[in-house]
């Protein structure tokens, strides 16, 4: 038998990645991090260590850890997240905190989230802002499942999820923010064949030719969906913010701007009407 630091050094020199490595250990054992620091010396036993040499084997071949554990921080938030989901990514904590800054406290306003997938964005907008109400929506049904398994893991309770592309199901509702992260990769971009992307639904993914399909579809039936003085936000591509500012220019909408996220990339962009 090998003693469990052991084990995480080989892992860690087949993944190329110590991270990865130490999450998927951790899973295997099912135990934290200060579990590992005070046991790293202790025998590994042996059926742990073969189900963590599958993880392991799993990992090498590019599978996304999210995706092997079936788990994935955002926000504040520990989500659950399947192959029927995109894998929330910290850049898109920007998007939750753009909506935030425009939520007041204590109000109870409407909200919706176009594209929910795991529910990472509405969820942290309603753990955040309790008194608000949001309204995600999926097209998949398959992504909704895991969506309300989170809320209901949560005990989050001011979300009502809703089948349907984009806006289709938000009949006669207007809200007071909408938010989005919806698919904005080129067809043919070539980092679709590497990584993570290669494992993530392409639905989740891909919006035309240029990447901007279901943004134009968003920004032009998102005005007949928000209140007076509404904001709509949403996440892009790095080199998308002045193709998207143009085009809710030409939509009519006000305010417009984009943010840029840690690495000083332009990732979300918006405008009120």
């Amino acid at each position: 038998m090998s003693d469990v630091r052991s084990v995480l050094t080989d892992a860690m020199q087949r993944i190329g990645d110590g991270i990865d490595a130490e999450v998927l250990l951790l899973h295997a054992l099912g135990k934290s991090r200060s579990w590992f620091i005070a046991h790293a010396d202790d025998e590994l036993d042996i059926d742990v260590q073969t189900a963590y040499m599958t993880l392991v084997d799993r990992r090498v071949k590019g599978e996304p850890v999210a995706y092997i554990t079936g788990r994935r921080g955002f926000w504040s938030l520990d989500l659950e997240v399947t192959p029927d989901t995109l894998i929330p990514r910290p850049e898109t904590e920007l998007l939750v905190e753009l909506a935030l800054e425009r939520l007041p406290r204590g109000t109870a306003v409407q909200v919706a989230d176009l594209g929910t997938g795991s529910g990472a964005i509405a969820l942290a907008i309603a753990s955040a802002r309790p008194q608000a109400s949001i309204t995600a929506t999926d097209a998949s049904a398959a992504a909704l499942a895991v969506a309300i398994g989170n809320a209901r893991r949560l005990r989050i309770n001011n979300v009502d999820f809703l089948q349907g592309d984009w806006l289709t199901p938000l009949i006669f509702q207007r809200f007071a923010l909408i938010v989005s992260n919806p698919p904005y990769i080129e067809a043919n971009d070539p980092h679709l064949a590497h990584g993570d992307l290669r494992f993530e639904p392409a639905s989740a993914l891909v919006s035309g030719r240029d990447g901007l399909k279901d943004i134009r579809c968003i920004i032009s039936d998102a005005r007949e969906h928000l209140q007076p003085g509404g904001w709509l936000l949403f996440e892009h591509g790095w080199h998308q913010g002045e193709a998207v500012r143009k085009l809710l220019d030409a939509s009519g909408y006000i305010k417009v701007f984009t943010a840029q996220d840690l690495e000083q990339r332009d990732r979300v962009s918006g405008g009120r009407i």
